[in-house]
């Protein structure tokens, strides 16, 4: 699953691929916004912790889930 999330005041954004859901990532950030967590705490596929205050979101965006085509096109 492909994520970016845009920080405030900040040009570049954060993007990583995340082996969650695109449920349970918005669950998961929506749940650290509307507790007023300090910081969203999330993991990519590769076993690195981004942490980013939460304070400091613009966006979070959660590409759509792909199925890997597999065979030829014509």
């Amino acid at each position: 699953m492909d994520v970016r999330i845009g920080i405030r005041d900040n040009a570049r954004d954060i993007s990583f691929q995340s082996g969650l859901s695109a449920k349970d990532l918005t669950a998961k950030v929506t749940k650290a916004i509307e507790a007023k967590e300090a910081v969203l705490e999330l993991t990519d596929e590769k076993g690195n912790t981004i942490l980013v205050p939460t304070s400091s979101i613009a966006y979070v965006e959660i590409g759509a889930e792909e199925t890997r085509r597999v065979g030829f096109l014509s």
